[in-house]
């Protein structure tokens, strides 16, 4: 078995888990908090009421404590489905229970740290003890629990502020005694203006300027905090205040210091540490260190720092090359490698700057760069060949142990003739593009920083106290800029000049994605200047290949996709992607799919809005693209072809790949029809809209199909047109199939009106076949009928064997559910036939699971596996969630009536992990509650109690007996 990965949880900020380094979803912020009021008391049992009052406190919901197990269930159903191996949530007779052992929380680790520090405390080495209470606080990450709804979270939010503080005044405490008054002093300035009436941080804070000298100053805090608690409490400062005031007022050092001197420097602890030792220098060689100082704020990047500072070969020179976007920090991220490094080459460490990317400085050519490289070595450069000069320089360094960091490189080729030849030598580069020619030990391709370290670095630049008050606009500011270093440190600089700025005042700012990269400047320093330089590098129809994936109505994207929008072949487009990766222009998270980060993708953006002919034809065809692989995912097409032209080629060799293409964009892909609305291509909405209901149905994202049909109905809600009709029609669906049958009967009914009106007897057909449908699952047999009827006498005029054979499946349905069975097995066969002809693995499989679920209606239940197992495959095949989920547990109640209770568990359990959140209420009740009884077949009464508990309080949430009525049955799509 392999290493499992464990589960880790934060709570000191916003509530986030891990798997791994794999981020979970753990659903509604409810359902967080329940999860949090068993988190934070570990392997302790909680009852079912302490719960509900410590989330919803006086205001339960309507389901009382029922709603307790059905958030269980569904953490662990995240949790499993994520990868965890065991849950780490225990049903204990009184309650549930959070089982420690099974997971690591930042509050365990928390506590874990401040045990160390205090423990080093009081061996007497204070430098660790702050040095270990520092680390402690970086745990922290904005407001504990922020978001996190209930009195339970309130609660534990101001302990572990208070907790926060408690560390930070041990740590301060100890670097006052270690004479860092000055560090002292900037913390407590930002602490107190945050805690305005604490007495305890003022104290310090007057001890710390007292220390630092300043005396006057010291005296001011005393007055300024009586003032606030005068006129704000009423009260006077407490005895520890006012004899700290009294200290400073006679000069007592032993008092307020203790051992440490008065005005120590800052530096000092800096300087008593020891010196790592240096290696000895070749004899006769001078040693030359030209490293300049760390560059800019290092925030993060330990990983990557490793990897760079990692023993490489000794007998051979190690050359290490970093690559990345513009601005994402690879020459300070080197630079503080090399100072690392730098004790251990004795021969000197070297720094050129290439200039591969500067706006006023053309790259040097490798001979004046050679030229001087052997000047700084006290070599001979007179040559003026190149090759002569290269080979002076290998011989210059054959036998040294030098570093050489060559910066901002443009290619392999400037490079090569760089490279020294003394064995140990290790050469750092870094680049915008990979360097693909370039023979490397190690490459590191540096990506934007992560959330936290991003916040991080904006609060080094603004101060932790007025980061601390903005938690979540700090975050959001760190999205809008891309968690890209230089872009991060323009926004701090900022605020940190405008001092009356708040963070949610430059978030607003930025929030326009007009202003947003104007907003990123300060004095010479850009983010549209940076990612110009790179663009004016790339040949001209790369460039036209980047600005064309600034307009993809999705975040990730594929070769496809840039294909449909430029017109280009495959070959063509594969080579523009991957000239865009080299450059670091566009990422690439696996293979075959692509994304712009978001500050370039502004910036592409921009360079298109300068070529609008281009962005018309671009969006034009990718939004064609959209229709084309809903309609093929589908199969089945309607005659009626997308306004204009469709693409030139047919991109999908089957149903089964249209729908592997739209899986790919997995939660966008309901996006994609508001975004062709909004930059108004408003026939391609429509008809993206029309054409993915039946996608989305099949996966069962019920609530994606309304929003995705009402964002576009009103582009054609006044007209008469087939769209007009089609999108209620799929509203209907969509309604019926949650089971909100009355509003499905509004949206059908108008689409019939509509398309009775225009004459569209298909569009007729169509609203009269979902009416039928809904008219059965709401048990009114006899109206399904009548509507049936009709949809075959106009389908079949039209030639439509699709509507023909649905029509014919739904009526055998409606003689299922009344009990002529005979009428319904030949409907059934009937719309078998035509199924295979057409070559429908929908309306066959559909067909097929009527046929089984009647053997069962007449007890022949060995004669419905066969069916159901067929019928089971097929929606697998097609990827049919809801449909395949409700087969698999007619398949379990049909295995548990043979006596095979195993199978049936199973089947019931592979039933319910095919359900979703959007799906229908009422099916996944009839699951669970056939769930709960296989598991009481087998014994097992503590998971088949929380299945019935759920069952209730889904029962109470459904809204309506209507909802859970004919649930087990999930229909094809009218299309």
């Amino acid at each position: 078995m392999g290493t499992l990965r464990q589960l880790r949880f934060t709570v000191l900020g916003p509530v986030r888990a891990w798997l791994g380094d794999v981020p979970l979803d753990l659903g509604p912020v409810r359902q967080q908090a329940l999860l949090v009021a068993l988190m934070l008391r570990p392997d302790a049992t909680v009852s079912r009421q302490e719960l509900l009052d410590g989330i919803w406190g006086a205001e339960p919901p309507g389901t009382g404590g029922k709603v307790i197990p059905v958030y269980v269930h569904r953490l662990r159903e995240r949790l499993r489905a994520a990868g965890a191996q065991d849950t780490v949530i225990s049903r204990d007779r009184g309650g549930y229970r959070f089982v420690s052992e099974g997971a690591r929380v930042d509050t365990a680790r928390l506590e874990e740290i401040a045990v160390e520090a205090a423990s080093a405390r009081a061996s007497g080495d204070l430098r660790a003890a702050v040095d270990t209470w520092s680390h402690a606080l970086k745990l922290f990450h904005g407001e504990p629990l922020s978001g996190l709804p209930g009195p339970f979270a309130e609660g534990e939010r101001l302990r572990l502020t208070e907790r926060r503080i408690a560390l930070l005044q041990e740590k301060l405490e100890c670097q006052l005694r270690l004479g860092r008054y000055a560090e002292a002093v900037s913390e407590l300035s930002a602490l107190t203006a945050t805690h305005p009436h604490s007495e305890s941080l003022a104290a310090l804070l007057m001890r710390a300027m007292y220390g630092s000298g300043r005396q006057a100053d010291a005296l001011s805090v005393f007055t300024q905090v009586r003032g606030r608690l005068v006129d704000d409490l009423a009260v006077e400062p407490g005895e520890e205040l006012r004899r700290v005031h009294q200290a400073v007022l006679r000069g007592d050092d032993a008092f307020l210091l203790g051992d440490a001197p008065r005005r120590a420097p800052a530096e000092a602890a800096l300087a008593a540490a020891p010196a790592a030792p240096a290696v000895p220098s070749a004899p006769g060689h001078r040693r030359r260190n030209e490293l300049p100082g760390d560059v800019g704020e290092l925030t993060g990047r330990a990983q990557e720092i490793a990897l760079l500072t990692a023993p490489y070969r000794t007998d051979a020179v190690s050359v290490l090359a970093v690559d990345g976007v513009a601005g994402v920090g690879k020459t300070a991220l080197v630079v503080r490698a090399a100072r690392l490094l730098q004790e251990g080459y004795p021969d000197g460490c070297l720094f050129v700057d290439l200039h591969g990317h500067s706006a006023d400085r053309e790259p040097p050519a490798p001979m004046r760069v050679l030229r001087r490289l052997l000047r700084a070595v006290g070599a001979d450069d007179e040559s003026d060949d190149l090759d002569e000069l290269a080979a002076s320089w290998r011989a210059a360094t054959a036998s040294t142990r030098s570093l050489l960091v060559l910066d901002d490189a443009v290619g392999a080729e400037q490079i090569r003739p760089l490279l020294p030849a003394g064995a140990g030598s290790r050469v750092l580069v870094t680049s915008r593009r990979r360097l693909a020619g370039l023979d490397v030990d190690q490459r590191v391709s540096l990506g934007p920083l992560d959330l936290d370290e991003a916040g991080e670095l904006l609060a080094r630049f603004v101060g932790d106290a007025r980061a601390y008050q903005e938690p979540e606009a700090v975050r959001q500011l760190a999205r809008l800029c891309d968690r890209l270093p230089l872009a991060l440190r323009i926004a701090g600089a900022r605020l940190q000049s405008r001092p009356m700025w708040t963070f949610e005042y430059l978030v607003a700012r930025l929030s326009d994605d007009e202003r947003r990269l104007g907003e990123l400047t300060a004095e010479d320093r850009s983010v549209e200047a940076a990612f110009r330089l790179s663009y004016d590098h790339l040949p001209p129809c790369t460039q036209r290949a980047f600005r064309a994936l600034g307009l993809s109505p999705t975040v990730e994207f594929d070769g496809l996709t840039l294909a449909a929008m430029l017109g280009w072949s495959r070959h063509e487009t594969e080579h523009a992607l991957e000239s865009l990766v080299d450059a670091s222009l566009l990422w690439q998270p696996t293979a075959g799919r692509y994304r712009l980060h978001d500050l370039v993708a502004a910036y592409a953006r921009r360079l298109a809005a300068e070529h609008p002919a281009e962005v018309t034809a671009a969006r034009t065809g990718v939004f064609r693209l959209y229709v084309t692989a809903a309609r093929c995912a589908n199969g089945y097409h309607r005659e009626d072809p997308p306004a204009g032209p469709g693409p030139d080629f047919l991109p999908f060799a089957d149903a089964e790949d249209a729908a592997s293409w739209l899986d790919a964009a997995a939660g966008e892909i309901a996006d994609v029809a508001a975004h062709a609305a909004a930059v108004g291509h408003v026939d391609e909405a429509c008809l993206i809209a029309d054409s993915l209901i039946d996608y989305l149905v099949r996966e069962g994202r019920y609530h994606e199909c309304r929003a995705v049909a009402e964002t576009v109905l009103p582009l054609v809600e006044a007209s008469e047109s087939r769209l007009a009709s089609s999108l209620r029609t799929c509203l209907g669906i969509a309604y019926g199939l949650q089971g909100d049958y009355e509003q499905a009967y509004a949206w059908l009914n108008d689409a019939l009106a509509i398309s009775g009106r225009s004459g569209d007897l298909r569009e007729q057909a169509r609203a009269l076949g979902v009416l039928g449908t809904v008219a059965r699952w709401a048990g009114r047999t006899s109206e399904a009928l009548d509507r049936l009827t009709k949809v075959l006498e106009l389908a079949g005029p039209l030639g439509d064997d699709w509507l023909v054979g649905m029509a014919t499946c739904n009526l055998g349905a409606a003689y299922q559910q009344l009990g002529r069975y005979d009428e319904a097995l030949e409907h059934y066969v009937c719309s078998l036939r035509l199924a295979e002809k057409i070559g429908s693995p929908r309306i066959i499989g559909k067909t097929l699971s009527h046929i089984g679920s009647l053997h069962m209606d007449r007890g022949r239940l060995a004669e419905a596996i066969g069916p159901l197992h067929r019928a089971a495959d097929l929606a697998g095949e097609i990827g049919d969630l809801p449909q395949q989920a409700a087969i698999l547990t007619r398949l379990g109640m049909t295995e548990e009536g043979l006596g095979n209770t195993g199978a049936a568990l199973e089947l019931h359990r592979r039933a319910l992990a095919a359900i979703r959140e959007q799906t229908n209420v009422g099916l996944e009740v009839e699951i669970r509650n056939r769930l709960g009884g296989s598991l009481l077949a087998t014994g097992d009464l503590d998971e088949a109690r929380e299945q019935f508990e759920a069952v209730l309080a889904l029962s109470e949430t459904a809204g309506s007996p209507e909802q859970l009525a004919g649930a087990i049955e999930v229909p094809g799509r009218w299309a």
